[in-house]
């Protein structure tokens, strides 16, 4: 259990990594695509980031093989299902057990005040993801507690979006949910992270235990 100073200390450190880059963020989108993208269509509440399948798409959750941290499951294969819960400085529970082959559905519920993501992958990829999520706090797309969904779809060149919709991933606004349901055919050694900027180096990471 973190103590109330140690939760207090930890959303300060969230807020203020998030607010420096977005400060930033205006003058950035400004220069690299012009006020006419900041308008905005209604989007669903959750996005996911960085399509294994296609290149049009920032992000890097599953480069090279899907295996190498499982695969997307099928709801018909789903064994159980777990709850997770988002707050601003933890995810609850903090550490999860699985069996291998065990296909999973998370149901998972930001109950913060910021934006957060729950992203399965390894500590490498977590670390390059992080790069990916720093670039869309400085185009504007993430916000400290909003997403910008129609930034998210700006061409940044190549056909590459910041379109965050890869099946190992969910980017929850405050208050909503979502699934994700993941078959682990793996003997990774795996985290679940919150890779929005200055999270993850604040403790919002778990681990997959899979046995």
């Amino acid at each position: 259990m973190h103590s109330y100073s140690h939760q207090n200390s930890i959303r300060g450190a969230i807020l203020s990594a998030v607010l420096t880059l977005s400060l930033s963020a205006g003058v950035s989108a400004a220069s690299h695509h012009g006020a006419g993208h900041g308008g905005g269509h209604e989007q669903p509440a959750a996005s996911q980031m960085g399509s294994p399948m296609g290149g049009g798409h920032m992000g890097g959750h599953m480069s090279g093989s899907p295996m190498a941290i499982g695969t997307p499951g099928k709801a018909s294969d789903v064994s159980r299902t777990i709850d997770i819960a988002i707050t601003d400085n933890r995810f609850t529970p903090e550490t999860i057990a699985i069996k291998k082959g065990e296909t999973i559905r998370f149901r998972i519920t930001n109950n913060g005040q910021f934006v957060h993501e729950f992203n399965i992958g390894t500590s490498a990829m977590h670390a390059k993801h992080q790069k990916e999520m720093t670039m869309m706090v400085e185009h504007g797309v993430l916000e400290p507690d909003r997403i910008n969904h129609a930034r998210m779809k700006m061409d940044m060149g190549g056909g590459k979006t910041m379109e965050h919709n890869a099946p190992n991933s969910v980017l929850l606004e405050p208050k909503k949910s979502a699934e994700i349901i993941w078959k682990f055919d793996t003997d990774a050694s795996l985290e679940f992270a919150c890779n929005v900027p200055g999270h993850y180096d604040s403790g919002m990471m778990g681990r997959i235990k899979i046995q």
